[in-house]
């Protein structure tokens, strides 16, 4: 039992080292060596629990990154209220949320998305699967507001969902080319008469 731990809590700590400098440094930059040297573990105990660098990196995705989408974009969406109230305060929130550090290196999610999304297959199916459950979320809080009267029934809930996610993922690598908040200060102008577009 107590191995077990051990083993877990060996595994915890390569995750999360793992996370820290994939976001810091990019993924395809971030050797095995240099993971395990942030641990201070050896390198046998990467093999011990991982065959390579990919499988760590899946891990990391359905692990970490699909944890913080989940915790701060997604979980939200299904708490009581207007719609479009629930919608401006989640996306708005998020970004205000975001310390210094976060806001100089972007999303983690979006950053594997243009790093490694589109080399292969299994990276792409992960962060797609993040992306689609987002997508499904909010597409059931924008039929709510339509049911309830408060967001147009003529609008198409899976564009508005593909809109709200690709905006706020793109503002999110964009705000890393500038030194202060003043483009995202504009995003969130941008954001607030949209959705104002979308009430009834």
């Amino acid at each position: 039992m107590q191995q077990d731990l051990k083993s877990e809590l060996t595994k915890q700590l390569i995750i999360d080292k793992a996370f820290n400098l994939f976001y810091e440094n990019g993924f395809k930059t971030t050797s095995i060596d240099k993971i395990m040297k942030a641990t201070t573990l050896s390198k046998g105990a990467f093999y011990h629990h991982y065959k390579s660098k990919k499988e760590l990196g899946l891990e990391v995705i359905s692990l970490k990154v699909q944890k913080r989408v989940f915790e701060g974009m997604i979980a939200p969406l299904h708490e009581q209220g207007n719609a479009l109230e629930i919608l401006e305060m989640i996306f708005l929130k998020r970004l205000k949320s975001f310390n210094i550090y976060e806001k100089a290196h972007g999303c983690p999610m979006n950053n594997l998305i243009n790093e490694i999304g589109d080399n292969e297959a299994a990276y792409q199916m992960a962060l797609k699967n993040i992306i689609e459950s987002w997508k499904a979320a909010l597409i059931i809080l924008i039929e709510k507001g339509k049911s309830e009267h408060t967001i147009k029934a003529n609008v198409s809930s899976a564009a508005v969902a593909v809109y709200l996610i690709s905006a706020f993922e793109g503002i999110r690598g964009i705000r890393k080319l500038y030194n202060d908040d003043a483009i995202l200060d504009e995003y969130i102008i941008g954001l607030s008469m949209y959705l104002k577009q979308l009430r009834l």
